[in-house]
């Protein structure tokens, strides 16, 4: 990843020189969600019609069947035993806020999901493919980004990011990790990054997060594999695989153990801890959406009954993407 965050830092010398988003008011007359989008921006430059982070995407459909083991674990409606298959709408990306990156750089993945609920209602799931996050809170995650922003190309050394990852060896684990290019969208795993609160029938409570994992098991290109594959290579792809077959992945949760903090993300719990398969998602079609101006919203804070956030990240986060939201409608 560190490779690609200096190739963003290049572009943004080039596209945005001042590092800086316009801003209508002082960063501290704004609410933390707001200097979130600003730092994204700052980062990034803004891009009318996209989103500020996860701009590159492709939306999908498909279907979601819960375990016999889901509902000991929470009430929620999706979780029960269904007379048909609960329907989802899958976003997957690209990581970062510039709409035409090449899905060939090492960067994170995400993966959104909307279940729709027997009643209509919605509730959502955010993922990311690290396990884990650069920082324990949302203050320092808009300072992470401000650090980046800071450290162009010209900036002197050590730069404001070479300081901020020296303090948070999170951050820099983060920035370190090497990202393998997978062969799908589908065939990546995906993390939660915060944890939530579920709640049985019976009132019994578990702490957990989640995982998606492909069935079958993740698979990645080789570097020879990589250098034939074109710019937009993961965004096609996964159009063609859903045309042949179903793509199936297991929404899996792991289970908070004992000392596992709750509301620090940065924290990955060990691999060790008990895991409870939730259900499968199918993947069964593509949508026509636009790739990037699509028009939903995935918000980690949207629960229904039976989950509650048990980080306060996620109500950060929550309220920082309806403001991006509006932006890039805005700015049309």
């Amino acid at each position: 990843m560190w490779k690609s965050v200096a190739t963003v830092l290049f572009t943004l010398s080039l596209v945005n020189p001042t590092f800086a988003a316009a801003q209508e008011a002082p960063a501290n007359q704004k609410s933390l969600p707001e200097q979130i989008v600003d730092a994204f921006n700052a980062v990034y430059g803004a891009h009318p019609g996209a989103r500020a982070n996860h701009a590159k995407g492709v939306i999908v459909e498909g279907t979601f069947t819960p375990t016999v083991s889901a509902a000991s674990v929470s009430k929620a409606a999706h979780f029960q035993k269904q007379k048909k298959p609960v329907p989802v709408t899958i976003r997957f990306s690209d990581a970062g806020g510039i709409p035409t990156v090449p899905d060939t750089n090492a960067i994170p993945r995400g993966m959104a999901v909307k279940f729709t609920l027997p009643d209509g209602a919605k509730t959502d799931m955010v993922l990311l493919s690290y396990n884990g996050f650069p920082v324990a809170t949302a203050e320092e995650f808009r300072d992470f980004l401000l650090a980046i922003a800071a450290s162009g190309p010209d900036a002197p050394k050590p730069t404001a990011f070479d300081n901020f990852l020296g303090a948070h060896p999170a951050a820099k684990a983060f920035v370190e990790a090497p990202n393998l290019q997978p062969v799908s969208f589908a065939t990546q795993a995906y993390y939660g990054i915060n944890a939530f609160k579920f709640t049985n029938a019976a009132g019994a409570v578990t702490f957990g997060r989640y995982q998606v994992l492909p069935v079958g098991g993740p698979k990645f290109l080789s570097k020879e594999q990589l250098a034939k594959m074109g710019q937009d290579y993961l965004v096609d792809e996964i159009g063609k695989r859903v045309r042949r077959s179903p793509a199936k992945l297991k929404l899996v949760l792991q289970i908070a153990g004992p000392g596992d903090k709750i509301d620090d993300p940065s924290i990955a719990w060990p691999d060790t801890r008990k895991k409870v398969e939730l259900g499968t998602i199918a993947i069964t079609k593509t949508t026509t959406e636009s790739h990037t101006a699509d028009k939903l919203l995935f918000l980690p804070g949207t629960v229904t009954a039976g989950i509650e956030a048990a980080d306060p990240m996620i109500a950060i986060r929550s309220a920082a993407y309806p403001i991006s939201f509006a932006r890039r409608f805005k700015s049309q």
